[in-house]
């Protein structure tokens, strides 16, 4: 079986592996957050708005922060991830921090239908996560699936613009444009770049056509789309602080964009 695939299981592993580096990491601070610190960004704090009981169904929520977040700003909250340690980690910090409006479901997010037959109000995903799916219109029809008519979709990524360089944006490397899969061996992890990590991954290239088309297709009308010249993680290489939870590439300060948010309604 070809690595593409299998990439289900590659990047299953990759993320248990990555989960046990960065519940550790000063990245993910989990310190902090324990203490009440808010994981969200403004970016998607702006688009969600007040989401007092509104129900939010969170897609890839990795070891649950946001999630959690989420839930502690009123929300009743159901956070998904294929990542059987990272939901395992989910679960045991909201019983620390006595999160009680929240559930967490450990599966791909295809295969979700499987698990869950309601909903929401909101439907939530942010940043690293449409790259690891091969099929944009297959996830946009789960968006879809899950929201109430007039129901809300928040979405903040990092730019597909991005992924065309190599890891320290001195030359283009991959196609903006979706082609094969691209499978690389990662070593060390963006939340701590000297961990001892050394495992391959599959993931694809998406771009902003693709992805607003396969939301119109799937009856999410676009009310507002943004790009941003900063990334509110320092996870790149070759990054250069600007204030406060704004980072850009040096050298491409102000000239490429790092993020983009999209807002839409289920019609």
């Amino acid at each position: 079986m070809s690595l593409e695939s299998n990439y289900l299981d590659v990047n299953k592993s990759l993320w248990n592996k990555r989960t046990e580096i960065h519940l550790k990491s000063d990245f993910y601070n989990l310190d902090d957050f324990i203490k009440g610190k808010n994981s969200l960004n403004q970016i998607e704090l702006d688009l969600l708005g007040n989401i007092q009981n509104k129900s939010i169904l969170h897609l890839q929520c990795h070891f649950g922060q946001d999630s959690i977040s989420l839930a502690h700003m009123g929300a009743d909250v159901t956070g998904v991830d294929f990542s059987e340690k990272a939901i395992k980690a989910g679960e045991e910090l909201a019983r620390k921090m006595n999160t009680k409006n929240i559930e967490f479901i450990c599966c791909d997010i295809y295969n979700l239908p499987n698990y869950l037959n309601k909903t929401f109000d909101i439907v939530y995903t942010s940043y690293g996560t449409i790259g690891w799916l091969p099929d944009i219109d297959k996830w946009a029809r789960i968006v879809s699936r899950y929201l109430k008519f007039g129901g809300k979709f928040v979405f903040a990524e990092f730019h597909p613009f991005v992924w065309i360089f190599d890891y320290n944006f001195k030359k283009i490397k991959y196609s903006y444009f979706k082609s094969d899969a691209i499978i690389e061996t990662e070593s060390g992890t963006y939340a701590d770049k000297s961990a001892r990590i050394n495992i391959q991954s599959v993931s694809w290239n998406h771009s902003l056509s693709e992805l607003l088309n396969s939301l119109i297709t799937n009856n999410i009308e676009i009310k507002q789309i943004k790009e941003y010249d900063y990334s509110p993680y320092d996870c790149f290489n070759n990054t250069v602080k600007i204030e406060e939870n704004k980072f850009m590439i040096k050298g491409l300060e102000k000239k490429i964009p790092l993020v983009y948010s999209v807002l839409g309604i289920k019609r």
